[in-house]
């Protein structure tokens, strides 16, 4: 519970319209996406300027109060949390695209800015920016950059931080700073890729330059229906196998495919497995490449190939695998999203063993994932009212991460470790790891006051260090002498 002093403080530094103190409108904030933790924030500010963010956090500062930045809330893994009595510092009201510079390629947003808006801001010059989350319409460009969010289109284009160009930071102590530059190779430490993807424990991003690109002359996306997801899978092993690119290669399961149907009526094909294949360029290169891609698909067994005959056709393609995570809720009361990455090559093999794991326990898996990067969403379905089943739902959840990094890979793409994966971040990290990363998050935030219980296995404060130039033991002892 925070004080009234501070309430007074907080209210007079963004404006009484700009501070949420009631307990039922704090509710709206006591959650992101993953809706199994929830915590009530002592208030919630929501500034207008960068000025006001400052003024924002030197409070929490002085008063030593845990602050949590936060966007449109469509976090996957619990990273905008809020902290127990802590403040929540939306960022919602600075939405405007404040620079647009076709000549240098870049576009200057503040952190409440909508992903969809910047392509839509730069579409009539014939740019767009490349990260498309599924959650594009509505996720913010601050949000993206606390995730290092991805996308279908990440595999060709990259994610977040390729198309992050630099950044105004307000650090947790208050002070203002700027990471990276405009101009493209600066030089000197890549402050700016270490901030994205830091999930708000290095400070709050209140201007962000992004990267944008030219849209290509021409873009096909083809449909190629299987009978099951790894052969679906073994076909996009073999198209990069063949030095292909494509800027998208996504599957979706049977499962997925009965979802995204019911929602959106894409006109998939009934299939075990459904992969999208999309590729942009010259127009001969696309041609010549798309018929190498239909090749390969009907070598693994595809038994119908679609191409989309127009925009509009392609728009719904797209619109059916977007809406897959939010569609699954019609063929299932409750579901555990995840998020994975494996190599390709290890496709077919996981995708196995993920429907024995399940198969074992009495549960349905709707699997949707960025083949082609390795990034799997395997959407573990489950009744909360069946006593026990969300308890072995979730032990399901984190056995699948466990196997993507013993496969190889990683327990997150892009939706981040937050709440939900610390424990797994210690399972794919070692304790002298783990201490390095704190090292780089005591030098941003000394007094562990930006998203303080998040990321980490254990909770893990800055003061505990045993000083300034002092190692910690776990900074030099060998993993042997740790376990």
């Amino acid at each position: 519970m925070l004080h009234p002093n501070q309430i007074a403080e907080l209210r007079e530094a963004v404006g009484a319209d700009g501070l949420i103190t009631g307990a039922s409108q704090l509710q709206t904030y006591e959650c992101d996406g993953l809706t199994n933790f929830r915590v009530l924030p002592g208030a919630v500010v929501l500034p207008r300027t960068t000025e006001q963010v400052q003024a924002a956090v030197r409070i929490c500062a002085r008063h030593k109060l845990p602050f949590v930045s936060r966007g449109a809330g469509t976090g996957l893994s619990g990273g905008a949390l809020p902290a127990e009595g802590g403040v929540v510092i939306s960022l919602a009201r600075m939405n405007r695209i404040l620079e647009v510079d076709y000549a240098n390629r870049y576009v200057v947003v503040e952190p409440g800015v909508i992903n969809a808006h910047v392509s839509q801001r730069v579409a009539a010059q014939g740019y767009f920016y490349a990260p498309d989350p599924s959650s594009q319409s509505v996720c913010t460009i601050g949000g993206n950059v606390a995730e290092n969010s991805g996308g279908a289109h990440c595999l060709k284009y990259g994610f977040t931080v390729t198309h992050t160009l630099a950044l105004e930071v307000v650090l947790p102590s208050g002070e203002l700073v700027h990471l990276g530059s405009a101009a493209p190779d600066a030089p000197g430490y890549d402050l700016a890729g270490v901030f994205v993807g830091s999930e708000g424990t290095l400070g709050v991003a209140t201007k962000i330059t992004l990267r944008i690109v030219k849209r290509p002359e021409v873009v096909q996306t083809l449909l190629a229906a299987f009978d099951t997801p790894q052969a679906a899978g073994q076909t996009v092993s073999d198209i990069i196998a063949a030095g292909m690119l494509p800027s998208a290669l996504e599957i979706m399961d049977t499962l997925a495919i009965e979802a995204a149907e019911a929602a959106v009526h894409a006109h998939y094909p009934k299939c075990g497995g459904l992969l999208l294949v999309e590729l942009d360029g010259q127009a001969a290169e696309v041609e010549t490449l798309m018929r190498e891609v239909r090749a390969l698909a009907e070598k693994n067994g595809a038994w119908e190939t679609r191409l989309a005959q127009s925009e509009q056709e392609r728009a719904l393609i797209w619109k059916g695998r977007k809406a897959a995570f939010a569609a699954v809720g019609r063929i299932s009361p409750n579901y555990i999203v995840q998020d994975g990455v494996i190599p390709r090559t290890a496709l077919p093999q996981v995708l196995a063993e993920i429907e024995r794991m399940a198969a074992t326990v009495g549960l349905r898996v709707a699997n949707v994932f960025h083949a082609g990067d390795g990034n799997l969403h395997p959407l573990v379905l489950y009744d909360r009212t069946i006593q026990g089943q969300e308890e072995i739902a979730l032990d399901l959840s984190y056995r699948i991460l466990h196997l993507c990094v013993d496969s190889g890979g990683s327990i997150t793409g892009e939706h981040g470790v937050g709440k939900e994966k610390q424990q797994a971040l210690g399972y794919m990290f070692a304790e002298p790891d783990l201490a390095t990363m704190q090292l780089v998050r005591c030098a941003f935030d000394p007094e562990s006051l930006a998203n303080p219980d998040k990321v980490f296995p254990r909770p893990r404060l800055c003061a505990d260090r045993p000083g300034p130039y002092t190692p910690h033991p776990l900074e030099t002892a060998g993993v042997a002498e740790i376990f």
